[in-house]
């Protein structure tokens, strides 16, 4: 299995053309956004969630109170964050 510091490496200094990085790039993407419609499709109002917030530098845990297309608000108690979909965990 190929290590993720060679692939990393690899796409640094190897000698991919542009078109070939920005071939990496959409693939890139492409995967993100099917990860957040996995954890998307099993989110639902009510629900609780955890996740990291670099600005408290903490977790905080809440309930789902929306979901919109890229962002999910959740509800911690005192306050509401709008967090992305990718950022959740289940509770």
């Amino acid at each position: 299995m190929v290590k993720l510091e060679d692939i990393t490496t690899e796409i640094m200094f190897g000698d991919f053309t542009n078109e070939q990085l920005n071939d990496i790039s959409r693939a890139i993407q492409y995967r993100r956004s099917q990860l957040v419609k996995q954890v998307k499709r099993g989110i639902y109002v009510g629900s609780k969630v955890k996740f990291h917030s670099s600005k408290r530098n903490q977790t905080m845990v809440g309930t789902v109170e929306k979901v919109a297309v890229k962002f999910v608000t959740v509800n911690c108690g005192n306050s509401r964050w709008r967090v992305p979909a990718n950022m959740l965990e289940y509770v």
